[in-house]
C-alpha cells in the first residue's frame, strides 16, 4: 500500500499539524507502509527530499495569504502524482489542498483529517463553504481528533457515519531529554517553579493572560513561553510594562533536540489557549508523557477531553489570569495533588495518546476503506 499525506507544509516547518503529519508519516513507514509528503516549502524553490524509504515534495511558496500557502506548485504536483497512492490523507483547513482534490479528484480512497474548523478568516468560510461540502461528501472517510470536537463542529455534525475519532499520538523517543540541558535550564532557574507554555505565538494560545497571572504570582514562581509567532514584540513589551522581565521569559523558538530537556526541567505546563482554533492541543500530550500536570482553559475542544479536569491537571475559565494564578498554586503547593495529577498523566498519555496507538487506529481505518486486510498490501 502507497499513502500521501497532504497537507500544508511539514517539519523543520514548526506547526501542530505539521507535527502529526509526521507522527503518522514517519510511524506508518516504520511499519513498513510507504508513505510519503506533499505539502509546500517556506520558501520560493522546490525540493524533493528523501528521508530513509520516504520522499517529501516541498512546493515552492511565493507566501501566504489568509495562513494559506500561496503555491500553485502544489496543485500541480498533486495532479502528477496523486494515482500513484491509494490513499490520499488530505489534512484540513487547507483551502489550497481541497483545491487540488477538487481540480483532480484520485483513484485512491480520500481521508480527511479535520484537525480545526476555520475560525480566525470566518469571513472567508461562505465563499469556501461549497468547496468544504464538496470535500467532506467525497471524502470515503474523516478522522475528528476527539469525539468533543467532532460533536461541536458545525461542519462535523452531517457527517458522524463516516468519522473516526484517532486521538494524536507522539512517539517519546524524539522528545528524549538531556541532563546537561535540563540541569542548565534548572540552573537558570535555580529556587523557582517553573510554569512552562510552548505554542505558536498567535492570538488564541492566550499567552497575554499567562503573562497577566504571572504578575499576580508571588517570586517563587517564572514562567517560561517558549515559541515564535507574530505576537513575539508585543509579548515582549507586554512582559516590559508590567515588570516582568525577571520573571516572565520568552527563549524563541526551542530546538526539536531541546523540546525534551524543556519538558522535563518544569513544574507544570500551561496552555492557556482561549479560541476553538486550539483543537486539540499536541504539547498537552507531550508533557503529559512527562507526567507534568496540565492547566487549561475550558473551550468547547479536544482540549479540555485531552486534560481532565481533576484527574491530569486543571481546567479554569478562558481569559481569566486570577484563575491561572490560583490553579498554579493549587498544584504546585499540595504535593499530593501535584503527585495525583503526574501519575494520572502518565496513565493517560500510556492509554490513549502513545504513537503506537494512533497508528494501529489509522491502518485499520486504511484496512476497512481497501477491504483487505494491510498485510495483504504491504507486499506490492
Amino acid at each position: 500500500m502507497r499513502v500521501l499525506q497532504f497537507g500544508k507544509s511539514y517539519p523543520p516547518i514548526e506547526g501542530g499539524i505539521e507535527t502529526a503529519i509526521l507522527n503518522i508519516t514517519e510511524g506508518l513507514n516504520a511499519r513498513n507502509i510507504r508513505c510519503d509528503v506533499l505539502g509546500s516549502n517556506s520558501e520560493n524553490s522546490y525540493v524533493l527530499q528523501t528521508v530513509g524509504q520516504y520522499n517529501i515534495y516541498r512546493t515552492k511558496s511565493y507566501g501566504k495569504l489568509f495562513s494559506t500557502s500561496l503555491s500553485p506548485q502544489l496543485i500541480r504536483k498533486y495532479s502528477l502524482i496523486k494515482d500513484d497512492y491509494d490513499i490520499i490523507h488530505i489534512h484540513f483547513p487547507d483551502p489550497l489542498a481541497a483545491a487540488a482534490m477538487f481540480l483532480y479528484r484520485p483513484k485512491g480512497k480520500v481521508v480527511v483529517h479535520w484537525h480545526s474548523d476555520i475560525i480566525k478568516q470566518r469571513y472567508l468560510v461562505k465563499p469556501l463553504q461549497p468547496l468544504i461540502s464538496w470535500l467532506l461528501n467525497c471524502a470515503d472517510a474523516i478522522i475528528a481528533t476527539s469525539g468533543a470536537y467532532a460533536e461541536s463542529s458545525e461542519y462535523l455534525r452531517g457527517y458522524a457515519a463516516k468519522t473516526v475519532v484517532i486521538p494524536f499520538g507522539i512517539k517519546t523517543s524524539g522528545l528524549k531529554p538531556n541532563e546537561n540541558k535540563v540541569a542548565e535550564i534548572r540552573d537558570r532557574y535555580k529556587g523557582k517553579t517553573i510554569i512552562y507554555a510552548l505554542g505558536r505565538l498567535v492570538y488564541y494560545k492566550g499567552f497575554d493572560y499567562l503573562i497577566e497571572a504571572a504578575g499576580l504570582l508571588s517570586d517563587d514562581y517564572v514562567v517560561v513561553i517558549g515559541g515564535d509567532g507574530p505576537l513575539l514584540n508585543k509579548l515582549r513589551q507586554s512582559i516590559a510594562a508590567k515588570r516582568l522581565t525577571g520573571k516572565v521569559f520568552l527563549p524563541g523558538s526551542i530546538r526539536g533536540s531541546d523540546i525534551g530537556s524543556y519538558y522535563e526541567a518544569c513544574d507544570i505546563f500551561c496552555l492557556p489557549s482561549t479560541e476553538r482554533s486550539e483543537a486539540f492541543g499536541i504539547a498537552l500530550v507531550e508533557a503529559m508523557s512527562f507526567g507534568k500536570p496540565l492547566i487549561t482553559a475550558n473551550i468547547p475542544t479536544g482540549v479540555s477531553w485531552v486534560n481532565q479536569d481533576g484527574e491530569t491537571g486543571l481546567v479554569v475559565k478562558p481569559k481569566d489570569a486570577l484563575e491561572l494564578k490560583r490553579a498554579i498554586e493549587t498544584i504546585s503547593t499540595d504535593e499530593q495533588v501535584y503527585r495525583y495529577f503526574s501519575n494520572n498523566c502518565r496513565e493517560r498519555y500510556n492509554a490513549i495518546f502513545s504513537q503506537d496507538k494512533m497508528i494501529d487506529t489509522i491502518i485499520s481505518l486504511y484496512s476497512d476503506l481497501s477491504g483487505r486486510p494491510m498485510r495483504e498490501r504491504e507486499t506490492r
